[in-house]
Order: C-alpha cells, then sequence, then structure tokens
C-alpha cells in the first residue's frame, strides 16, 4: 500500500446478508488483504454485462466504505484539526457465477452522479479474507431482489449515515465534555456559604 498523505487509513466493512460491522484500521492484517483485494486506487473500469450495469447483479458480499482520518478542524469545524474522517471510497464486493470476485466502485460516494466503475479482484485474496470468518464473512448472502432492485446504494448509503452519526455523536460529545470542563474552570472554585470563626 503507498505511503501517501492522502490515502484512506480507515475501512469500514459490511458483511452482505448478516450486516455484520468491522472496522479495520492501516497496519491490521485483515486491512491489507483488503486493500490489495478492492485496490482502492485503481481508476480504471471493466466491460460487465449489461444486466449488472442495470443493476441486476450477484448478491452484495460487502460494502467497504474508505475513509482517511486526521482531517478537518477550523475553520471548516468547530473541532480541533485532525479530528474528523474523510469518506474517500466506496467498493462493494461481489462473486460472479464463475467464482470471480467483482468489485464495484464509487470513487466519490459524497457526490449525486454515475460514475460507477467495475474491475475484477484476485480470487485467492477473497478466500482468505472469507476464511475464519473475516471481514466479509462465510457463506453467500440472501438479498431480496427488492433490495437489489433499489440499488447497491441503499445499503451503502445507511452505512454511510451510520459511521457520519457515529462519528459526529462521539465528536458532539467530546466538544461537550470539553466545553463543560472549560465553564468549570473559568468559574473558579466552587461557591460555599462562608464560614466565621468566632472565639468563645
Amino acid at each position: 500500500m503507498a505511503a501517501r498523505a492522502d490515502t484512506p487509513d480507515m475501512a469500514l466493512v459490511v458483511a452482505g446478508g448478516t450486516g455484520h460491522t468491522t472496522l479495520l484500521r492501516s497496519g491490521d492484517r485483515d486491512f491489507a488483504l483488503l486493500w490489495r483485494l478492492l485496490a482502492p486506487r485503481f481508476t480504471g473500469t471493466e466491460r460487465v454485462p449489461d444486466a449488472w450495469a442495470a443493476g441486476d447483479y450477484p448478491p452484495v458480499r460487502a460494502t467497504v466504505i474508505w475513509g482517511m482520518t486526521g482531517v478537518g478542524g477550523w475553520p471548516q469545524t468547530s473541532r480541533a484539526p485532525g479530528g474528523d474522517v474523510a469518506i474517500e471510497r466506496e467498493d462493494q464486493v461481489f462473486l460472479a457465477p464463475d467464482g470471480t470476485p467483482w468489485v464495484r466502485s464509487d470513487p466519490s460516494p459524497d457526490v449525486a452522479d454515475d460514475d460507477i466503475r467495475w474491475h475484477r479482484a484476485p480470487r485467492s485474496v477473497f478466500d482468505r479474507l472469507v476464511e475464519r470468518g473475516g471481514p466479509i464473512g462465510p457463506g453467500a448472502p440472501e438479498v431480496p431482489p427488492a433490495a437489489r432492485a433499489a440499488g447497491p446504494g441503499v445499503c451503502a448509503k445507511w452505512a454511510v449515515t451510520g459511521l457520519a452519526v457515529g462519528l459526529l455523536g462521539g465528536a458532539g460529545g467530546t466538544l461537550l465534555i470539553r466545553r463543560a470542563a472549560a465553564r468549570r474552570d473559568a468559574a473558579g472554585p466552587p461557591r460555599e456559604p462562608r464560614q466565621e470563626l468566632i472565639d468563645l
């Protein structure tokens, strides 16, 4: 994996069928395997059957949302620099009837466009991620046809929303705690009734 400044360093993996979510960070063994499988720096595309392009593809094995930590801060947000996560890319993994893993990529999930790209992935790496109940999970998920007809973006949007809510909730809670601590420090020592010593 290239050590570039704008390289994603975290991946949120939502297993198809089960909905089990795994957060992987750069340096994790499964993160490196996922990087090899999905090749998130790949910008090309391969032709797929017309039915796939229209949304009638095999069940989604996993949805992966790539993120880059340590971004943001003033003046874009009210938090200190480096506390935000940027969503970099969304990948979905499929297994074709012939056993070939395919990756469906949205390079800019925050932009409403039709820039969707496909490419094949190495089967050996896919098998390593599936074995031992890895983040992609074992077995073939059952996805209802209605869910497939709604498009893969529906599940991914829920995942992105959940990630965003979790990150904002955590950052918001931290901000509230810091503000409360700052108010307490600015108020000085607690005010108590004055006590006087009386000589008897």
